[in-house]
């Protein structure tokens, strides 16, 4: 990539979110919005510059900035991991209450997908960015896969977390494949109890996990006419270790396969879709002020 700043891509990273909070002795009861520091690293190791997309409404929102804007400006966007996708996002009641998930942060990402859809911008999804591109083209998840799974992997171990691991087997004839030639089977890491139960129509699984076979990597399926680049992992290639004693899926080919797809929508941008009802989920640009600032 071009060390110069104009020739380097602008990739947005979706916001994490930690509530108000009177308990919290540092920034009592205020809102505060992160980046996980290993995913901006990952992409900044192309020589990306990393640019986090806050939410701009609230309790505190000032001024006209749009999620519209930053995708008019930005390359690219990649959905971040995080707290569970709200049930009701996808149509469902909570099975338990601590699967609840976040329902402000699904109706902001909900509604920053839509921006860059609406741009022809390239979206790249990461463990929960999966599940939420999945919800938000009208898919549905496993609000816990080990309950609702048969004979189910145990895909989330709180005390392992990122050292939890499992195999996959990739797609044969999916872009995924093409880009480990002989890879059939690979090992990732597993930090995530939820996981897609219908898969979101327009969109091609290209990794299961193995045996139980849930999702672990989706892309929408190509040759749609002025539809733009999205693609998505269950497991977190920014945690990939080179040299690591565990040998696990090498994160090279996907973040090069992601930033290719955002350096030619830069040199020939797909037509921006300004009018496509129904295909984000609850419309989520319009509901997002009003719901935000509820109380």
């Amino acid at each position: 990539m071009p060390q110069n700043v104009a020739g380097r891509l602008k990739i947005g990273l979706s916001a994490c979110f930690q509530h108000a909070d009177p308990s919290r002795s540092l920034f009592t009861n205020k809102t505060l919005q992160y980046v996980e520091q290993s995913i901006a690293h990952w992409l900044m190791s192309a020589g990306a510059m990393v640019v986090m997309v806050p939410c701009p409404t609230g309790e505190t929102a000032r001024g006209d900035t749009k999620l519209s804007h930053y995708a008019e400006w930005l390359d690219g966007v990649v959905m971040h991991g995080g707290a569970d996708v709200w049930p009701g996002s996808y149509g469902e009641v909570p099975m338990r209450d601590a699967w609840v998930g976040d329902r402000i942060r699904d109706l902001y990402d909900l509604a920053l997908v839509e921006a860059f859809e609406q741009a022809g911008k390239p979206i790249f999804g990461v463990c929960r960015g999966l599940q939420l591109i999945n919800v938000a083209f009208g898919g549905t998840l496993f609000q816990d896969i080990e309950t609702q799974h048969p004979n189910a992997l145990r895909h989330r171990d709180p005390e392992s977390y990122d050292q939890n691991f499992h195999d996959i087997v990739l797609v044969e004839g999916s872009q995924l494949s093409r880009m480990y030639p002989g890879v059939q089977h690979a090992r990732v890491n597993s930090i995530h109890h939820q996981g897609i139960k219908d898969l979101a129509p327009g969109f091609e699984v290209e990794a299961w996990s193995y045996p139980d076979r849930v999702p672990e990597a989706i892309r929408r399926v190509s040759g749609r006419a002025g539809r733009g680049y999205i693609a998505a992992t269950q497991w977190h290639p920014e945690f990939h270790k080179a040299g690591s004693t565990i040998s696990t899926v090498d994160d090279t080919a996907i973040l090069n396969d992601f930033l290719g797809a955002c350096a030619a929508a830069r040199v020939q941008p797909h037509r921006p879709h300004r009018s496509a009802p129904g295909k984000i989920r609850d419309r989520a640009a319009r509901m997002l002020r009003q719901a935000l600032l509820r109380r």
